[in-house]
């Protein structure tokens, strides 16, 4: 394999961990504190978790390490979406199991969760562990999104921790990979299988956080890429003065790429989808919104700008939400066929029209074809719109131009409006993780082990305080019960971990909100540049404006 100079260089970086993780095994100590209980339904997730629930978060001190000795031989799983520094917390993990003893053994089991019922793993050694220190992607054993949520899977899981001696499995992953984590704790434990479950967050989208978690890891690499691009294109169209250009980043569930997004750079329009579900708007007045600025911009003589928007939005829209409720409807069962046997759009729409409401029928006419094709584009396995295949960049930059039509008839605009879109997702997710992923992970990693080397099960690894520079990071674990709340999933009660979405009275947000209407007249743009990863830390070792908001005094 041929190796980049950056990948060369990255493979010498030497990860800062927490200055407790640092004292060496023998030297660290366990601090146990109260009893937690869960984010909501107390009584329900105790009753599906009574021998995980409610246990007490737990803090690494400085002291003699009490744990009994023993061999360890430990699964780890990439699970779902990849992350930038993934890499970094299976090698955080190998490490710590090997600064224990060195007969220690770290299987990888590949493809996901799958992988584990599958019983297709790598035994991992230095040699093989080294080529992927600090590097982006999943690829070291591959990622899927199988869920482990069945007594038949969970039981196939146990079989094969028999025949390897697995002691420990760490999973590593975002919500719903941790919710699958607790569920196979619990049945762990209930049935004295021996094995313990560890689990790490994982995910971009920065909707696993909460007063423990205060990010996801991948986020902070992520938001650097998107911004270093959103930045490029800032200054493009300062430069040509001729276009506005819509950005999609990724963020199904939660604003919080996209609010990160616009705190590093500043665009004319950041839309968020919390505020818009709030303010209960229409795609016509989101539209508006953005047609302002640009006939204040172009008042100006600006006829450019960017946007930014969130994947999900359109979801956060009722009418929209209520639209994609009445497809979803209209297709369901046997109807979908009848519909995809239709030949012409034309027919297909008469079809459409029959079934829609006359509420929602007015929000289909007004979106561009191309749209109004994809939301009957391939189904989700449920039978559902796949929203992630609606391209809401375009869907904006189209219903602004209408509007922007209609203003110049009236006589209210005299710019030139021309646009341009863009999906930024998948150039983040693999990124070369920043120097905090980097660090993050390894210390994520290094964490897991000393939660397994202590006997605990159904705990995340949780490193805080991570505002202030690496040696004052804190290390510990937290129960993964106390995350979970009972929500409606395909007709059923099932236990999940909350996510987490943009706070509208956060300090983020604020910020944001205190100086958008600023940014949506005038051009003040912030260009991030490429993530630095060697110079003064001022540079290299900032963290995301979201989290230092946050943890402002």
């Amino acid at each position: 394999m041929s190796l980049s100079p950056l990948q060369k260089a990255r493979y010498e970086y030497v990860p800062k961990l927490p200055a407790m993780l640092r004292n060496g095994i023998t030297e660290i100590a366990v601090k146990e504190g109260s009893a937690t209980a869960s984010a909501a339904d107390q009584e329900k997730i105790k009753a599906l978790f009574p021998n995980t629930y409610g246990k007490p978060e737990i803090t690494f001190e400085k002291g003699q390490n009490t744990s009994a000795a023993k061999k360890q031989v430990v699964g780890v799983i990439l699970s779902g979406g990849q992350a930038p520094g993934g890499h970094n917390v299976v090698c955080g993990l190998y490490d710590a199991l090997k600064a224990t003893d060195k007969e220690n053994v770290l299987i990888g089991f590949k493809g996901g969760p799958s992988g584990l019922i599958e019983d297709k793993y790598i035994v991992f050694d230095d040699e093989y562990i080294d080529q992927y220190r600090n590097t982006g992607g999943f690829d070291i054993i591959g990622s899927g999104r199988t869920k482990l949520e069945t007594e038949e899977q969970f039981a196939i899981a146990t079989e094969v921790c028999k025949k390897h001696g697995i002691t420990a499995i760490v999973i590593i992953g975002g919500d719903d990979s941790n919710t699958n984590a607790c569920v196979l704790a619990e049945y762990m434990a209930a049935h004295n299988t021996g094995v313990q479950v560890i689990g790490c967050p994982k995910t971009i989208d920065g909707d696993l956080k909460n007063e423990d978690i205060e990010i996801s890891f991948g986020f902070d690499t992520a938001t650097k890429t998107y911004s270093e691009l959103i930045g490029n294109i800032e200054r493009d169209c300062n430069s040509a003065k001729k276009y506005w250009h819509f950005i999609k980043v990724m963020g199904r569930s939660a604003s919080h790429v996209a609010l990160e997004c616009a705190l590093e750079c500043q665009p004319n329009i950041c839309l968020i989808s919390e505020e818009v579900k709030a303010k209960k708007q229409s795609l016509s007045e989101i539209a508006d919104y953005i047609a302002d600025s640009v006939e204040k911009r172009a008042a100006n003589g600006n006829n450019f700008g960017v946007v930014v928007i969130p994947e999900g939005v359109v979801e956060f829209v009722p009418e929209f939400s209520a639209l994609i409720s009445e497809i979803n409807e209209i297709l369901a069962g046997s109807k979908a066929d009848a519909f995809n046997e239709l030949p012409t759009w034309d027919e297909k729409y008469a079809f459409i029209e029959k079934g829609l409401s006359k509420e929602s029928m007015a929000v289909f006419a007004i979106l561009p074809q191309a749209i109004q094709q994809q939301l009957f584009l391939e189904r989700d396995p449920h039978g559902n719109v796949q929203v992630s295949l609606i391209e809401s960049e375009k869907l904006f930059a189209a219903l602004v131009g209408d509007k922007m039509k209609a203003r110049k008839e009236a006589g209210t605009y005299v710019g030139k409006y021309a646009a341009q879109t863009h999906f930024f997702g998948y150039e983040g997710r693999c990124a070369f993780p920043s120097n905090f992923d980097s660090d993050y992970c390894y210390s994520l990693g290094y964490n897991a082990f000393m939660l397994i080397q202590y006997g605990y099960n159904g705990y995340l690894s949780k490193v805080s305080n991570l505002s202030k520079p690496a040696e004052e990071w804190i290390a510990g674990g937290m129960p993964i019960t106390k995350m979970m709340n009972i929500e409606r999933r395909h007709g059923e009660d099932k236990p999940v971990i909350k996510k987490a979405l943009v706070e509208l009275d956060g300090k983020p947000f604020k910020y944001f909100e205190a100086h958008r209407d600023e940014w949506s007249v005038e051009t003040a743009y912030v260009f991030p540049g490429a993530i630095q990863y060697y110079g003064p830390a001022e540079v290299c070792d900032l963290t995301t404006r979201t989290l230092a908001l946050e943890q402002a005094e």
